[in-house]
């Protein structure tokens, strides 16, 4: 149970901050990198979701991806170490993963196959929605820089790169399932 009662707490002054299991961490450090992208590919989807164009089922999958991305957050906040933490650490788990892949199929499946890349653009959600994908992609290669020196979940990793996925195709659900899309022209301007 999360219970704030005061915001600040004057213990990061010194550039540090607190992970959920205790130890400090410095702000720089990847792993604070990793969760602080993490949550900014989070506010880019709560913007998303204010724009006009999305039907009940996306509004529905940005709730719950918004949510997911808490748990990722405090995932990323608990450092797998192998030392018992007294309490069962959050995790994100296959079947939000395997959540993600549905919605990606069902959303995709109403799609014409693409004949070129796609410039961001559209419609304002599907634009949002674009921005919130390139965020994602940040913190997927946060992410896996992290994994490099420390351990992270399979299913953390997943969820990431399956998200970014998902808000394509949500970008492109959003353009009238792709008949809006603005495609890239190679050489057009030369």
């Amino acid at each position: 149970m999360v219970k704030l009662n005061k915001i600040y707490t004057r213990t990061g002054d010194d550039g540090t901050t607190g992970l959920a299991c205790g130890p400090r961490r410095r702000k720089s450090d990847l792993r604070m990198q990793a969760i602080g992208d993490v949550d900014e590919t989070n506010a880019a989807i709560g913007l998303a979701r204010l724009q006009d164009g999305a039907d009940d089922a996306l509004s529905h999958a940005f709730m719950r991806i918004q949510n997911d991305l808490f748990d990722l957050g405090a995932d990323l906040a608990t450092p797998e170490t192998g030392e018992p933490l007294g309490y069962e650490p959050l995790r994100i788990v296959a079947t939000q993963v395997e959540w993600l892949e549905g919605e990606i199929d069902r959303l995709n499946s109403a799609l014409s196959p693409l004949t070129s890349f796609i410039l961001p653009g559209g419609s304002a959600l599907a634009t949002h929605l674009h921005m919130a994908r390139t965020i994602c992609r940040r913190a997927e290669r946060s992410m896996v820089a992290l994994h490099g020196s420390e351990t992270l979940s399979e299913p953390a990793l997943c969820y990431i790169n399956r998200l970014s996925d998902f808000l394509f195709v949500a970008s492109r659900h959003a353009n009238d399932d792709g008949k809006t899309d603005v495609l890239w022209v190679p050489g057009k301007n030369r």
